[in-house]
């Protein structure tokens, strides 16, 4: 299988840094079950209500090995959360993640990308295969 190139993200890795630079201004960092929801939210109705009854949530080992693969890449940095705090809500410890600058800007490059792209689709929509 060929390797990416760097910077070029899949669309879940997209969606995932999307989501968690959304989660970031809202609550510092973000974490798996998190992102699962808020992918969910995205491809459903929009209304971030939570309800992901309508919408699939990625799956665990899908969403999990992208985190880690864009943690390695620095996308992304993780830590554990404090003990203290998930014995005092009765959970297991959650291992918290925030969006690196380096994350930011690519991101922000796929989006420009994905822009040019959308702009060229109808242009190439018109061009004639030769000999047709």
């Amino acid at each position: 299988m060929p390797r990416r190139r760097p910077g070029v993200l899949l669309p879940l890795e997209a969606g995932i840094l999307d989501a968690g630079m959304r989660l970031q201004t809202t609550g510092g960092s973000f974490y798996g079950f998190g992102v699962a929801r808020a992918l969910a939210d995205a491809a459903g109705d929009g209304s971030g209500s939570g309800d992901t009854g309508r919408t699939a949530l990625t799956a665990h080992g899908t969403l999990y090995k992208a985190l880690g693969r864009m943690a390695d890449q620095g996308l992304l940095e993780s830590s554990w959360e404090a003990p203290e705090i998930a014995e005092g809500e009765g959970r297991p410890r959650r291992r918290l993640y925030r969006v690196t600058a380096e994350g930011a800007t690519v991101l922000a490059a796929h989006r420009a990308i994905e822009a040019e792209r959308a702009a060229l689709l109808p242009i190439a929509a018109k061009i004639k295969p030769v000999g047709a």
